[in-house]
């Protein structure tokens, strides 16, 4: 069985063939899928959307991205959500110091604010946490050492190895998703092969990330399994014990069990 650990199934790209793609995920033993939101104009969408379909989960949070769309009482509406409703976790969460077209970083000490207030509501509550990291794994780390215990994925993972073990030390797992399926992401791929099998969770990120053999087409949750197919591929590559390819699978989605409660 497999977990995708990160998919905008609710975005409107996938409105008129939701329940055909879900059909098909039933049918590659794709079982759970966590529907992160990005915004809080979203959050009474995913939740409904979540009741509505068993295999979905909903995790909500505030994300670095849509700084602007983000209120201080978009906070205090997660915290009363956290009590009347069941999500698995607080996310999509985290920093982006990534410089767009106009070549400028969005307010960094704004989006430390809201990552920081979502990090104290997730250790409240006990949740896990979903973190988007862009060129900013050092801030994140800073941030997470400040409030801990905390748990979580780091998703699509793009740090390097020495951050990588900060992480795992801190009880994270790392997003492999369709990023790690090209070639030329060699610095991605290896990683893989360096990292223990229990550091790793997979996910899609649809719709966007296509794995290689969908370059440039929409994404989508029923690739996961070509996903786990390139994971295992590269893992074998390493210097690792032995496993078929059950094992790995069992212990990815275990993985994924330790750190966000799917009942």
């Amino acid at each position: 069985m497999f977990i995708d650990t990160h998919c905008h199934l609710d975005f409107p790209v996938f409105d008129k063939h939701r329940e055909l793609i879900l059909t098909a995920c039933e049918k590659k033993s794709i079982t759970k899928i966590v529907i992160p939101g990005v915004c809080s104009r979203d959050w009474q969408r995913i939740i409904e959307l979540c009741q509505q379909y068993k295999a979905l989960y909903p995790a909500l949070g505030l994300h670095p991205c849509f700084l602007a769309e983000h209120q201080q009482s978009d906070l205090q509406e997660l915290d009363k959500i956290c009590v009347t409703q069941d999500i698995v976790a607080i996310g999509e969460i985290g920093l982006d110091y990534y410089k767009g077209k106009n070549n400028h970083i969005p307010d960094k000490s704004k989006q430390k604010w809201y990552f920081s207030e979502q990090l104290k509501i997730a250790k409240k509550y006990q949740l896990a946490v979903l973190i988007h990291a862009r060129r900013s794994h050092n801030d994140v780390l800073e941030e997470l050492k400040k409030i801990q215990p905390l748990s979580g994925i780091i998703h699509a993972y793009s740090g390097s190895y020495e951050q990588a073990k900060e992480y795992l030390k801190l009880g994270f797992k790392l997003g492999f998703g369709g990023a790690y399926t090209y070639p030329k992401a060699t610095k991605l791929r290896s990683l893989v092969a360096r990292l223990p099998l229990y550091a790793w969770v997979l996910e899609t990120d649809a719709p966007d990330m296509s794995p290689i053999k969908h370059y440039s087409q929409t994404n989508s949750p029923e690739y996961l399994p070509e996903i786990a197919q390139e994971f295992i591929k590269v893992y074998d590559e390493g210097d690792h014990p032995t496993l078929n390819t059950q094992q790995i699978i069992s212990q990815l989605y275990n993985n994924s069990c330790e750190v966000l409660v799917l009942t």
